[in-house]
């Protein structure tokens, strides 16, 4: 006899003013928090002039929403969001793709490191990446209580059976129809961003790492984006561009799009110690006329 585990999870929280509150934004108002508070901490401990960390926020939420929002427009619904582009505007009602979340947060910290800081692009994802992992762990235990982004079939007794028409059961006019057992996928990839969260940590706290531009982000890059890849193997595909792909390569998007991410993350790593010794910390100008208060306030 098969074991598995039936997932009945309301992803309803509670009604507050007659407004759903779900464990989704729940979640992911916990990570940013926590993000933010790791993110102080650090500028603190550097010494790091306040508005710098200000601005950091502003540009990364920019980057964040407007890279996961068109990358998932752009790279799995482009027929559909280019014939109602006004759709792409409805965040609310889903989608969002992580790897354009990446390419987001690259072109924000370039915006940042290029307008405020000065400094190399690499310090500034070797504070970033600090928080992400236990962020983006938040966030795929969101997609774990909406019974979303879980895997293929497997006969493992850790399978687990999603509401498949969550939106019909929620308004009550229909009982829960299962899924057969499957992967939870989402639980795998939060237990890999623990794992990158758990390490950074370790190694910008305890270790001289951020001395070496680029070794925390390529780290970063190299778990993350290998798990990624790995993981797609046994996630439920449901797009049909997805299931062609996967048919004539063998691969569907997310894992085509990770291998620069994987490439990245090594030669970053490799970089870092090629023959380099750690960096001195520079003494930073923390003159306060600096150019993000104008940027901000135009």
């Amino acid at each position: 006899m098969q074991m598995y585990i039936t997932w009945k999870v309301d992803p309803e929280l509670f009604t507050l003013l007659g407004r759903e509150i779900r464990w989704y934004g729940l979640l992911w108002v916990i990570g940013l928090i926590v993000a933010i508070i790791i993110v102080q901490k650090i500028f603190e401990k550097e010494r790091l002039p306040e508005k710098w960390f200000d601005s950091l926020f502003v540009y990364m939420m920019l980057g964040i929403i407007l890279g996961a929002r068109l990358g998932h427009c752009l790279f799995y619904e482009p027929a559909y969001y280019l014939a109602n582009p006004l759709e792409i505007f409805a965040i609310w009602e889903g989608g969002l793709a992580s790897h354009g979340g990446v390419i987001g947060i690259i072109i924000a910290v370039w915006l940042y490191s290029k307008r405020v800081t000065k400094k190399s692009m690499l310090w500034t994802f070797d504070r970033v990446i600090v928080p992400t992992g236990f962020t983006a762990a938040a966030i795929r235990l969101g997609n774990l209580m909406n019974h979303e982004i879980y895997g293929g079939p497997t006969s493992q007794p850790w399978g687990f059976r999603f509401i498949t028409n969550i939106g019909h059961w929620k308004a009550g006019v229909a009982e829960p129809i299962f899924s057969e057992p499957s992967h939870p996928t989402q639980i795998y990839e939060a237990l890999i961003y623990l794992l990158v969260f758990a390490i950074t940590m370790y190694l910008y706290w305890k270790t001289d790492a951020k001395k070496r531009q680029g070794l925390l982000i390529g780290i970063g890059m190299i778990i993350i984006f290998v798990s990624r890849f790995l993981i797609e193997f046994v996630k439920h595909v449901q797009v049909d561009s997805e299931i062609a792909m996967r048919e004539s390569t063998g691969l569907i998007l997310g894992q085509w799009l990770s291998i620069p991410f994987i490439l990245w993350g090594l030669w970053l790593v490799w970089n870092a110690y090629r023959g380099a010794k750690p960096m001195k910390e520079q003494p930073v100008d923390v003159k306060r006329d600096d150019p993000v208060d104008n940027f901000i306030t135009k």
